[in-house]
């Protein structure tokens, strides 16, 4: 039951990153972001933040999916895991100038994650709730 349950939240959490990094690879690939490493617009910070929130309520929603009892809990965990994450690469590149992004840019990774998780197990509750009806 354990493995089941750390599985679900590294599924999760494999999701989110994979597709994270595809989605700014193809961002950067297509010339929608500029050049790894240079400055970019806020406004494609903002670009990045949306499809970010995407991929986290679903990465959540398949942790939730997958867990074997408590979805909820379980996406709630991975968006703990998401606020040591998201505040660990802030520390990391606070201060290390524009091309690693506007400071609201972390914060408002952080700030997400949690609520960005619940929503995720939510969706995965209220579909549960519809069958069961």
């Amino acid at each position: 039951m354990k493995l089941r349950s750390i599985g679900a939240v590294i599924a999760g959490l494999l999701f989110i990153v994979i597709l994270s990094t595809l989605a700014d690879v193809v961002m950067h690939a297509t010339g929608v972001f500029p050049p790894w490493f240079t400055t970019m617009a806020d406004l494609l910070f903002l670009l990045a933040l949306a499809y970010r929130s995407l991929f986290s309520i679903l990465g959540c929603y398949l942790t939730a999916l997958l867990a074997p009892n408590r979805p909820m809990l379980h996406a709630l965990i991975l968006g703990a895991i998401g606020v040591v994450l998201s505040t660990a690469g802030a520390a990391a590149t606070w201060n290390k100038g524009r091309e690693f992004g506007p400071k609201w840019y972390p914060i408002a990774l952080i700030i997400l994650s949690l609520p960005l998780a619940w929503l995720g197990g939510k969706i995965r509750l209220a579909q549960v709730s519809t069958v069961t009806r």
